[in-house]
C-alpha cells in the first residue's frame, strides 16, 4: 500500500447558525496545527461566548489523522461531540477544530434533536469554509562547506525545493522541506556528496 502524502484541511475560521425550538447553535470551524493551538482557540471561543450554555467540540490533528477527540461539555453522552467529529471525518479533514456553541432556549430537544442540531451546525460551518489539499513534508538540515554550495543548491533546485532557512559562512547550513514521496530521492542525492551532514528533523 502506497503512503498517502497529502491531506485535506481548511484555510480560515468559518461559522454557521442553526436554530431549533428557541435554542441557538453556533458552529465554528478553525484550522489548527497542534494541541497547543487547539487549546488556545478553544479558550478564545469560551471567552467570546462566555454566556453560552455549552461549548461542545471535536478536533482531529496530524497528517495521519491519528489524534482526535470529542467533548459533549455537559450534554447527554454522545449527543454533541460525536456528531461534530462525524462531520470532520465525513469530509476526511485534519488539523481542524470544530466548536458548536449552544444557547439554550428553554425547550428540551431530546437526544435525537441534539444530535441533529450539533451535526447540522458543524456541517454548515465546515461547508462555508474552503477545503484545501496539502502535502506531507519531511524537514531536513544539511551542513556543508562553502566549496560544496553549488552542488547542494543544484540538487535542491532540480526538485524545486526552497530553503526554509539558511546560513552561509565557513560552514554552511540549510533547512529545507521536501514532499514525503520525493524525500528519499533528494536524500540519496545529497548523501552522495562527500563531507556533508544530512539530518532528518521532523515531518509536517
Amino acid at each position: 500500500m502506497l503512503f498517502e502524502d497529502t491531506y485535506l484541511t481548511i484555510t480560515a475560521r468559518s461559522d454557521s447558525v442553526f436554530r431549533d425550538r428557541a435554542s441557538r447553535f453556533i458552529g465554528l470551524a478553525i484550522p489548527v496545527n497542534n494541541e497547543h493551538e487547539m487549546k488556545q482557540e478553544l479558550d478564545k471561543i469560551r471567552k467570546e461566548y462566555f454566556d453560552a450554555t455549552h461549548h461542545c467540540y471535536a478536533f482531529r490533528l496530524g497528517y495521519d489523522k491519528s489524534v482526535f477527540r470529542a467533548n459533549d461539555d455537559g450534554e447527554p453522552s454522545g449527543s454533541a461531540g460525536r456528531p461534530i467529529l462525524g462531520q470532520i471525518q465525513s469530509k476526511d479533514l485534519t488539523n481542524i477544530l470544530v466548536v458548536v456553541v449552544r444557547y439554550y432556549g428553554g425547550t428540551k430537544l431530546g437526544v435525537p434533536g441534539l444530535i441533529n442540531a450539533y451535526k447540522t451546525a458543524a456541517k454548515e460551518a465546515i461547508e462555508s469554509n474552503t477545503i484545501i489539499e496539502k502535502t506531507v513534508n519531511d524537514v531536513y538540515e544539511v551542513i556543508f562547506s562553502y566549496e560544496q554550495m553549488n552542488d547542494v543548491m543544484r540538487i535542491l533546485k532540480e526538485d524545486n525545493i526552497k530553503p526554509l532557512s539558511q546560513n552561509f559562512d565557513n560552514s554552511c547550513r540549510i533547512e529545507f522541506s521536501v514532499r514525503k514521496l520525493l524525500a528519499g530521492k533528494v536524500h540519496d542525492k545529497l548523501e552522495m556528496l562527500k563531507g556533508i551532514t544530512l539530518s532528518y528533523l521532523r515531518t509536517v
